[in-house]
């Protein structure tokens, strides 16, 4: 079923399956409420109810203007905000890629919200932190970098009906066929929405946007920890983040479980459904 609902001031489309407790599914960029289209069958037919949106700039959700639209603390609200809106007192927030940004960052500002925490192939904050002063993990951010000039990324990505989209599925994927056709199509409609690829790339600029005193050791000391269970999926063979942002996590979440899986990449509840929904469900049971 789709719905819309007016949460943390904006208007965000979400797609809902199932009834039980409640199961918070954020996508990453460069995809929609699409991106979990093998884990929302599966998770209301174990009985979970699953709400997953399209977050604040992505396909029908609404698209508010500038970058400082797109902070940290503005996306864990939205979070936060669709929790408060399905009427229940906490949920499991499962995130890939931007949205495990942003279920790392609502597990910080709003752990009274949250009752167990999923991440995919997204680093904990001060693990990115660590890494990024070395030279392996910066360098894969050069994307990054292209991100913050004005309008060229939108050109670039634009080009020849969003080819660099099929591209970067195929080319970040591991498991042949991981991503059809029809898949990309669609992708490519969602980013066709006015006002949406910038508001995606607004994710990107609004980190780079703040001071960058993030990058001090002292702030990656400072951060709270989550004592929440939590579990990270990492597809190994990731093309934008090293495999050491997995280590040494038990200092900020101490209750970290972390599973690698060797044959998937970035997109890694498509490379390995199956396996990933395998993890979720022990997991969101309360299995080893």
């Amino acid at each position: 079923m789709h719905h819309e609902a007016i949460v943390n001031g904006v208007r965000l489309h979400y797609v809902e399956a199932g009834a039980g407790p409640l199961v918070l599914l954020l996508h990453g960029f460069p995809e929609f409420w699409y991106g979990w289209r093998h884990q929302i069958p599966a998770l209301a037919a174990a009985g979970f109810r699953v709400i997953a949106p399209d977050m604040r700039g992505y396909n029908l959700s609404e698209k508010p203007p500038g970058i400082t639209s797109y902070r940290a603390d503005v996306l864990a609200g939205d979070a936060a905000g669709l929790i408060k809106h399905a009427g229940v007192k906490r949920a499991t927030i499962v995130g890939h890629d931007w949205g495990g940004f942003v279920a790392w960052s609502t597990a910080l500002r709003f752990p009274e919200l949250v009752e167990q925490l999923v991440v995919l192939n997204t680093p904990h904050p001060a693990a990115l932190m660590r890494e990024l002063r070395k030279p392996p993990q910066a360098l894969r951010f050069w994307y990054q970098v292209f991100f913050q000039l004005p309008w060229l990324p939108e050109a670039a990505i634009r080009a020849f009906n969003y080819r660099t989209l099929g591209s970067l599925f195929r080319r970040s994927s591991v498991r042949p066929g991981a991503f059809t056709d029809e898949d990309i199509r669609r992708y490519k409609a969602a980013f066709a929405q006015p006002g949406a690829l910038t508001a995606a790339l607004n994710y990107y600029r609004a980190v780079y946007h703040q001071p960058l005193r993030w990058l001090r050791p002292a702030d990656q000391a400072n951060l709270r920890r989550i004592e929440l269970p939590t579990l990270l999926i990492w597809g190994v063979r990731d093309v934008a983040l090293t495999l050491a942002l997995t280590y040494g996590l038990e200092t900020w979440v101490p209750r970290i479980r972390v599973e690698r899986i060797r044959e998937a990449g970035h997109f890694v509840q498509h490379d390995a459904p199956e396996r990933v929904n395998e993890l979720l469900l022990t997991f969101l049971d309360g299995g080893p």
